[in-house]
C-alpha cells in the first residue's frame, strides 16, 4: 500500500514533470484545464493528456508584477508558473469564466505566452434556466470542434465513449475510498486521500485506475484513531496545504468527509455511458451542483448551507472546518450564510483563511486545539 501511495504522491508533488514524462513516452499533447467545471473525457478522447493545472509551492516572484495581489493564491501562482516557463509542456489550456480572477490571469498568459493556445469556452451559469441545457449542448459541441482543429482529426464519438466509460472507473473507485473512509472501515490521512484525488487530476487515467486497484487490493480494515470527526468545506480550485491537513489530525481531528475540489467535489458525478456523448456531458455540467452546490453556479432553491448541514449530518461529522483561499470571492459571498446556518443548529465550526504565502501555523494550532475541545464537549452533551 505504501509503495502504490509513494507514487501518487509523487505525481501529487510534481504534476508537471509528470506530465513532461508522459509526453517524452508518448508523444502526444498535453491540455491544462482550469477547474472546475470542463470535463478531461474530450480531451483525453481526443488522445490528449487532461490536466488539472495546480497552484505549486514555489514563492510567486516574476509573476507578482503581472496581476494584482488581491488575486488568489492560485491564480498568481498560475501566472507565475507560466512567466516562469513551467507551461511549455502544455499543447493548449481550456478554461471557462466561472471566476473573474480567472479571465484576468488567462489574459496575461495570453499576453505573455502568445505561442499558447487557449480556448475559451463560456459555460451557462443559471443550471435551471430553460435555455441551460441548449446552451450548455452548444458549448460542449464548439469545445469538440475545437479540439479537432487543435490535434488535426476527427474525435470519433466512440472514443468519447470510451473515455467516459474510464473516467467513470476512475471517480468509482475513489468514490469507494470515500466510502470506506466515511464508515470508519479504513486509515487513510488527509494528506494520503488528497494524494488520491490530486494525482487522478493529473495521471493518465488507465494508469492511475490500475494503481488505484492495487491500492484497494492491499488496503486493510483498519479503524482510524479515535478522534473528533471533522467534514473539510472549501477550496474551490486548489488543493489544501499538506501542513494545515496534517496540523488538523495533529490536534486530534479524523477528517471523514468533505465537499472540496481536491476531494469529493471532484469524483462525486459521473457522465451517463448510454446518452449521446455532447448531451451525457450537458446533462453532467447542469447537474453537477444540484447535487453538491457551487457558489460560482446558480440553481433556484438550492443553498451551499442546506447541503453542508446534511452532509455533515449523514457523514456522523461532530464539526465543520471551513477552508477559504484568501480571496476567492465566491466563497466569501457565501461565507456568512454558511456560519449563521451552523450557529442557528449549534453544530461547532472553524473558518481557516488559507493562502499561498506561509501560514501562521502556531496560532492556527491554537485555533484548532479549541475548535476540538468544542467539538468533544458538545458530543458529549
Amino acid at each position: 500500500m505504501e509503495t502504490v501511495l509513494s507514487v501518487l504522491e509523487e505525481v501529487a508533488a510534481r504534476p508537471l514533470a509528470y506530465a513532461r514524462q508522459w509526453k517524452e513516452a508518448t508523444g502526444r499533447k498535453v491540455i491544462g484545464l482550469f477547474p472546475m467545471h470542463f470535463p478531461g473525457e474530450l480531451a483525453h478522447a481526443a488522445g490528449g493528456l487532461p490536466i488539472i493545472l495546480q497552484e505549486d509551492d514555489e514563492p510567486i516572484t516574476i509573476g507578482q508584477s503581472n496581476v494584482f495581489n488581491f488575486y488568489c493564491g492560485y491564480n498568481r501562482s498560475i501566472i507565475d508558473q507560466a512567466l516562469r516557463g513551467e507551461f511549455a509542456v502544455l499543447d493548449a489550456i481550456l478554461f471557462g469564466d466561472h471566476c473573474v480572477q480567472l479571465l484576468g490571469t488567462a489574459d496575461v498568459i495570453r499576453a505573455n505566452v502568445p505561442q499558447l493556445p487557449i480556448l475559451f469556452n463560456q459555460l451557462c451559469s443559471i443550471l435551471d434556466a430553460e435555455w441551460a441545457m441548449r446552451e450548455t449542448q452548444g458549448t460542449f459541441r464548439r469545445l469538440w470542434h475545437e479540439l479537432e482543429v487543435l490535434i488535426g482529426h476527427p474525435i470519433d464519438e466512440g472514443r468519447v465513449r470510451e473515455s467516459i466509460r474510464l473516467f467513470n472507473r476512475n471517480r468509482s473507485l475513489i468514490r469507494q475510498l470515500y466510502d470506506l473512509r466515511r464508515a470508519g472501515r479504513i486509515s487513510l490521512t488527509g494528506r494520503q486521500m488528497q494524494a488520491v484525488v490530486k494525482s487522478s487530476m493529473v495521471m493518465d487515467k488507465a494508469e492511475h485506475c490500475a494503481l488505484l486497484e492495487q491500492l484497494m487490493a492491499q488496503l486493510k480494515a483498519r479503524p482510524p484513531a479515535p478522534g473528533v470527526r471533522v467534514f473539510l468545506s472549501g477550496h474551490l480550485c486548489h488543493a489544501p496545504k499538506l501542513a494545515v491537513l496534517d496540523l488538523v489530525e495533529e490536534c486530534g481531528g479524523i477528517v471523514v468527509d468533505d465537499d472540496l475540489y481536491h476531494g469529493f467535489r471532484f469524483i462525486f458525478a459521473d457522465i451517463d455511458e448510454t446518452a449521446p456523448p455532447v448531451d451525457a456531458l450537458a446533462e453532467w455540467y447542469l447537474s453537477r451542483s444540484k447535487k453538491v452546490p457551487c457558489p460560482t453556479r446558480a440553481v433556484k432553491d438550492l443553498d451551499w448551507e442546506d447541503y453542508l448541514l446534511k452532509a455533515v449530518q449523514a457523514s456522523g461529522a461532530q464539526g465543520l472546518i471551513v477552508l477559504l483561499a484568501k480571496f476567492c470571492e465566491p466563497h466569501m459571498y457565501f461565507y456568512p450564510e454558511i456560519k449563521a446556518a451552523f450557529e442557528k443548529r449549534g453544530i461547532p465550526h472553524l473558518m481557516i483563511e488559507t493562502e499561498h504565502e506561509e501560514m501562521p501555523i502556531e496560532a492556527l494550532k491554537t485555533r484548532l486545539e479549541t475548535f476540538m475541545e468544542i467539538a468533544r464537549r458538545r458530543a458529549a452533551a
